[in-house]
């Protein structure tokens, strides 16, 4: 069995002629990435491998809920498309039980959705926790299971 964690990055500011990969989190998306890493730790999770966006608010949403955490910053998650993330997945060496996906919407809700299903919302700093059998190099859409989910908002 092995778990997946899909985590939205937390809310990031609009800054007037900043890039968008340069986008930094706000002052409440700070307090929430730490808040999403205390309830994944409440859940008895703790991930083996954590597989983060290279924008600014995906890097420090990973670094405040997984401190110490050794961070794969793969170009691939910027951006990218269920297809896309699930291919990072792919990759994950076969031996890791708890694997983190830190990423943007609207790629990160829909794998959750293709993986385990189900119809919630995605805001910033959520995420969802999800069961798998399947290797990761064999992960398809479908084969997952959702355990949980977490709202920074307490709401869908």
């Amino acid at each position: 069995m092995r778990t997946l964690i899909v985590l939205r990055h937390a809310k990031a500011a609009h800054v007037a002629g900043l890039a968008d990969r340069e986008r930094p989190l706000t002052d409440r998306g700070e307090r929430d990435a730490e808040r999403a890493g205390e309830e994944i730790r409440a859940a008895g999770l703790e991930p083996d491998a954590v597989f983060c966006s290279p924008a600014v608010r995906t890097r420090r949403t990973a670094e405040l809920a997984f401190p110490g955490a050794e961070i794969s910053y793969e170009r691939e998650i910027y951006e990218a498309y269920p297809e896309d993330l699930l291919s990072v997945l792919h990759r994950a060496d076969p031996e890791l039980g708890t694997v983190v996906l830190c990423g943007h919407n609207p790629g990160v809700h829909e794998l959750a959705l293709s993986l385990a299903g189900g119809e919630y919302g995605f805001r910033p700093g959520s995420f969802a926790v999800i069961e798998l059998d399947a290797a990761w190099a064999d992960l398809h859409p479908g084969e997952g299971r959702l355990v949980s989910r977490w709202d920074p908002k307490g709401e869908d």
